[in-house]
């Protein structure tokens, strides 16, 4: 196998003979995605890096990675610092890094499928202050020389019922057909995996633990749509659910699609839509409406039968998850477990309830220094037993027809130490803050973020990560636009208004570099709130997650009343709903578990 620094070596030949003297590689695939194909996974093959977030950037014979703060430990244990610099997000940027080391006559190579017209704009804006040219390539040098590269998946698509839905295929089409009728529009593009299968009541398995397929959309001002994907994934079954109002056509066919919208007015979003689409539509000569994509907003906001399906969800992964924490609290303390294979009997315990569709993303199993590692993925060369008087950290989540989950629990083996307990329970009562709080309608996310910090900033301490995220319906366990996170964030969506209906995460922490991480973590519902009288409509949350939290790790001294209040009436919930589904054994756990502070 080729080592780093031979891979860096091939792409720079390749480079050479293209005319390039460097060249930028993100992680991400032609819709934008956070979570990609393995055929897309060219950072990965680059560098060693195998976060769900990064860039590379390479000059000649100088290269650097670009991370935030949840991989900084990870990317230096996963990319050679003799081959590759590692440089912190939002400090720097490829873009920047190209900027301040490029010089004239330098041409920067990119892919124009991998990033907005955005990027570009800026990127070409600063390369040209030094004298350097930002050139977009008409194959990607990274492919050119990658060998072994996977091929994009072809598995089949599937329907996702109108039972789990809430909501036809024809009615979210019409929907964005009045969308486009309001802005005078012909069309719109339609680039994200997610919105795509929202939209049509479609599911697949191209991407590792989200349930979307490879495809691209053009929606009508009738309502009807192109749909872009290979043809051998549409199933007898999924032909007869789109009906005729929706044409698949082979994948390689959307670009010169996009050529015959000339003379078109066209909806895209550029967030989701790479710069090459805008170059297509442009030269074509259509007339650009630059909006967010129509079906982002009414996907994030769950409808009744979404959330019956979500509740029912978090109800059956609750006892799977309960499961697995008696039977890790009778197992741990022998000392033969590993990070590896406690996340395996947390699968089996999800699989056992015989709906599992797939995990909403790999586990994050960490023990002792290694849950010090916010978005840490164990593998065979990395993981550790899990021993006494140590801290064990669990972030999981499984897909299911009827809804997509996603919890953390943190647990002591043996006896914590006071930091420890000290520790927990600040995250605790910033998790609480958060959970109690009641604001009004118009509130965005980066307002409330503060709730859950506030203990940790009271002692000097923080976490370098969001507080919470949007969570889809049996789709991306990240989704936006909502999402609550410090000013200071990288991440869009802070200013996103949370309205009734929007699932997003409640996970505060800590972290102790080479020590252990601490994190709790549920998701909640945005629902209305009647308050006696209110002048305005108010909103909170609803706790959707069911599991007790470790009562070994919490400082009872640091509780306020109203704080025990809500632990006590949070594990009274757990008991009532989780226990009917356990054994005589687990329910004795799970009482014990779950008793006042």
């Amino acid at each position: 196998m080729s080592t780093i620094k031979d891979r860096l070596n091939a792409l720079n030949t390749q480079l050479a003979a293209d005319r390039l003297t460097g060249f930028v590689v993100p992680l991400t695939d032609e819709h934008m995605s956070e979570y990609v194909g393995g055929y897309a996974q060219r950072l990965a093959w680059l560098t060693g890096f195998e976060g769900s977030a990064g860039s590379a950037a390479v000059l000649g014979a100088r290269a650097a990675i670009f991370t935030d703060g949840r991989y900084t430990i990870q990317v230096r244990e996963q990319v050679p610092g003799d081959v590759f610099e590692y440089r912190d997000v939002p400090q720097t940027s490829a873009a920047q890094w190209l900027a301040d080391h490029a010089g004239p006559g330098d041409r920067i190579g990119y892919d124009a499928w991998l990033h907005t017209r955005g990027w570009v704009d800026a990127t070409t804006r600063l390369l040209a202050a030094r004298g350097a040219e930002l050139v977009a390539v008409t194959a990607n040098p990274i492919d050119r020389v990658w060998a072994g590269r996977p091929a994009p998946s072809t598995a089949k698509l599937s329907v996702h019922l109108d039972e789990h839905a809430g909501r036809t295929a024809a009615d979210k089409r019409a929907e964005v057909a009045a969308f486009l009728a309001a802005r005078h529009a012909d069309a719109a593009i339609i680039t994200a995996l997610d919105s795509i299968a929202w939209l049509l009541n479609i599911r697949g398995t191209d991407v590792s633990r989200t349930p979307v397929a490879l495809a691209f959309a053009i929606v009508h001002a009738d309502a009807s749509v192109d749909l872009f994907t290979a043809p051998e994934k549409i199933t007898a079954d999924v032909r007869a659910h789109i009906g005729d109002a929706v044409r698949p056509q082979p994948r390689a066919a959307f670009e010169p699609a996009l050529a015959a919208l000339a003379g078109k007015t066209v909806v895209v979003d550029p967030a989701s839509a790479v710069a090459a689409i805008f170059a297509a539509l442009t030269a074509a000569g259509a007339t650009l409406i630059e909006a967010r994509d129509p079906t982002v907003l009414p996907r994030a906001i769950k409808n009744p039968v979404e959330i019956a399906g979500t509740i029912a969800a978090h109800r059956r992964d609750g006892a799977a998850l309960t499961r697995f924490l008696h039977w890790f609290d009778g197992e741990a303390v022998k000392g033969e477990l590993t990070e590896l294979s406690a996340a395996a009997k947390l699968q089996q315990f999800r699989e056992q309830t015989n709906v599992l569709e797939d995990l909403s993303f790999d586990t994050i199993s960490g023990a002792g220094p290694n849950a010090a590692l916010p978005h840490y993925r164990v593998s065979e060369a990395s993981n550790r037993a899990i021993t006494r008087d140590s801290i064990y950290l669990v972030d999981s989540g499984g897909q299911y027809r009827d809804g997509t989950t996603d919890v953390t629990r943190t647990m002591v083996v043996g006896t914590p130490s006071a930091e420890m307990r000290d520790r927990f329970t600040r995250v605790l009562k910033g998790h609480i803050a958060l959970a109690r709080a009641v604001f009004p309608a118009g509130t965005r996310g980066v307002q409330l973020d503060a709730f859950a910090r506030q203990h940790l900033w009271a002692a000097g301490l923080d976490y370098n990560h969001g507080t919470g995220h949007g969570v889809g319906s049996f789709l991306s366990v990240h989704e936006g636009p909502q999402r609550i996170a410090a000013a200071w964030s990288s991440q869009p969506g802070n200013d996103e208004i949370l309205q009734a209906g929007m699932i997003l995460s409640n996970e505060p922490g800590y972290y102790k570099s080479g020590e252990y991480g601490i994190r709790v973590e549920n998701l909640v519902l945005v629902e209305e709130r009647q308050i006696p009288g209110a002048e305005k409509p108010m909103l909170g949350f609803r706790d959707l997650t069911l599991a007790p939290i470790d009562r070994n790790l919490i400082d009872a001294s640091l509780l306020d009343a109203a704080e025990r209040d809500w632990l006590n009436a949070y594990h009274a919930r757990v008991l009532a709903e989780i226990g009917p589904q356990l054994d005589d054994a687990g329910q004795a756990w799970l009482a014990a578990a779950t008793a006042p502070v």
